[in-house]
């Protein structure tokens, strides 16, 4: 079985992107802290290569911004190519089947305002409190737009 379930926060702005047939796709990474601290007693984090295709990859692009926390569901993916001296290369990926905002636009704009934008820290997750992440909760609460996420992209 291949199977992983991440929760994180995007390092930069997706891009959207297309391939030569005109589907969409959008390549980024996210900041997921390990459940463990070091010797110094700081939580180190983890860089994910993400994928993400079609009508997600366009909801990915138009909803987060950089520091955007989400949760992907999807699998590992490994593939290799020659670079331009000849060298292979391996890349290791999650191909998201699945996506989901953790946080409201407002929760996000707040987060922005208040810290610096060049800067992804790591986010600890032990300590988030439970109103933040309630699945009972409507992320889109306080949008003010429907939002329409298609998670069947793949059928």
């Amino acid at each position: 079985m291949n199977r992983v379930v991440l929760i994180g926060r995007l390092t930069g702005k997706p891009e959207l992107r297309y391939t030569g047939s005109n589907l969409p796709y959008t390549r980024f990474s996210i900041a997921v802290n390990r459940n463990y601290s070091n010797a110094q007693g700081q939580r180190e984090t983890d860089f994910i290569n993400i994928v993400a295709w079609r009508k997600q990859a366009e909801n990915v692009c138009n909803f987060l911004n950089k520091g955007s926390l989400i949760s992907v569901d999807g699998r590992i993916q490994t593939g290799s190519y020659d670079d331009k001296d000849g060298n292979k290369r391996y890349t290791t990926e999650v191909v998201a089947d699945t996506v989901q905002f953790l946080e409201t636009r407002a929760q996000s704009q707040n987060r922005t305002s208040n810290s610096n934008e060049e800067t992804v820290t790591p986010y600890d997750y032990q300590n988030v409190p439970t109103n933040d992440v309630n699945i009972d909760n409507d992320p889109f609460a306080d949008f003010g737009d429907s939002v329409s996420i298609d998670d069947n992209f793949l059928d």
